[in-house]
């Protein structure tokens, strides 16, 4: 071999690790890099039990639901009480819980590496005997942002179909609220009773004997100008399907009673409400309600988020249940709530 060859070979050998090295980093990266693009999936089959039916209203769960539905691999539904002992995770409503028209299986023996789901989609007063709970739930899954596996009635996206809407044109109704369990005592039947002294309202629902069956809800609506998405509690990040299918799927605007503008900020689309708390008294309120109906331009700025923006709803329990898959590889493995009680409350 001549003196060069050798050098040339010499060199070879020096620089196989480097390339090694090299390519050894940028696989590393490229899988670092697919991970964060890509959120962790499960790796093995998820088994999850539905202990009993929210509300006592049953729904299919034979089969791969959340594969075929929604598009969500590994994860695997049941109510079979019977396969107690091999599921992964265990799911109570609180509502049955509560008032004792379900129990927990405390007498059979729970795997240790079972965890246990508190689930509901209601605000803190309607979720009552949360004491008797304390020590046993892993996760949380509630419409709450801190929630382990948070599950909100609509959420905004981003991407809009570049178009104005275009409400309903000659709208007979000013103003609408479809409300079935009014309570006087509540922060929206006050707001509501001083209100009507100053606009019209027109009151839908089982309290004043004027219910409006699935079909008509959203017709009935969408033939008013704005929409009272008055939420029963003003907690935290409670805004329930009185603003997302109420009033944003019937294009009225919503008029917002519920938590801090800050949430609606974080969570509505931009610009697309108009908040209780913005304004003095109920008579300020109503004289803006007035000046936007007889002002076209103010009014369909209420509207421009159909441009960039568009929203989801989540109305279907199985989707609700198959996000438990999703969220799983990154849900602490060793939680557990000690005083379930104070995290609903707080």
């Amino acid at each position: 071999m001549t003196t060069s060859g050798s050098r040339a070979f010499l060199l070879l050998l020096l620089l196989l690790p480097v390339s090694f090295l090299s390519q050894l980093l940028y696989y590393s990266f490229l899988e670092l890099y697919q991970q964060k693009r890509h959120p962790a999936v499960p790796q093995r089959n998820i088994s999850i039990l539905l202990w009993h039916w929210p509300f006592g209203r049953s729904f299919r769960l034979n089969g791969d639901k959340c594969f075929e539905l929604y598009n969500i691999s590994r994860c695997f539904l049941t109510n079979n009480k019977s396969t107690f002992s091999v599921a992964d995770v265990v799911v109570f409503h609180h509502q049955e819980i509560g008032r004792g028209l379900s129990l927990l299986p405390l007498h059979q023996v729970r795997p240790a590496s079972q965890h246990w789901v508190w689930l509901s989609l209601e605000p803190p007063v309607n979720n009552a005997n949360l004491t008797q709970l304390n020590s046993l739930f892993n996760w949380t899954m509630s419409y709450r942002r801190d929630a382990d596996i948070s599950i909100p009635y609509g959420k905004t996206l981003l991407g809009g179909d570049g178009l104005v809407f275009q409400a309903a044109p000659n709208r007979s109704c000013f103003v609408s609220w479809v409300v079935s369990k009014y309570q006087p005592q509540q922060a929206r039947a006050s707001v509501y009773q001083s209100l009507k002294e100053h606009i019209p309202i027109d009151v839908y629902g089982k309290w004043n004997n004027k219910p409006l069956s699935n079909k008509k809800l959203l017709p009935t609506i969408a033939n008013c100008l704005f929409y009272l998405s008055f939420e029963n509690s003003q907690v935290k990040d409670y805004i329930s399907e009185k603003l997302w299918r109420n009033a944003f799927q019937a294009g009225a605007v919503p008029v917002v009673l519920g938590p801090s503008r800050a949430t609606y900020e974080a969570l509505a689309p931009p610009g697309s409400f108009i908040h209780v708390a913005d304004f003095k008294s109920t008579a300020d309120l109503a004289a803006y309600l007035k000046h936007v109906a007889t002002d076209k331009q103010t009014y369909e700025k209420y509207f421009q988020w159909h441009r960039t923006h568009r929203i989801k709803t989540y109305t279907d329990w199985t989707e609700r249940l198959c996000q438990i898959c999703v969220k799983y590889p990154g849900l602490p493995a060793h939680r557990v709530y000690h005083d379930l009680e104070s995290w609903v409350i707080s």
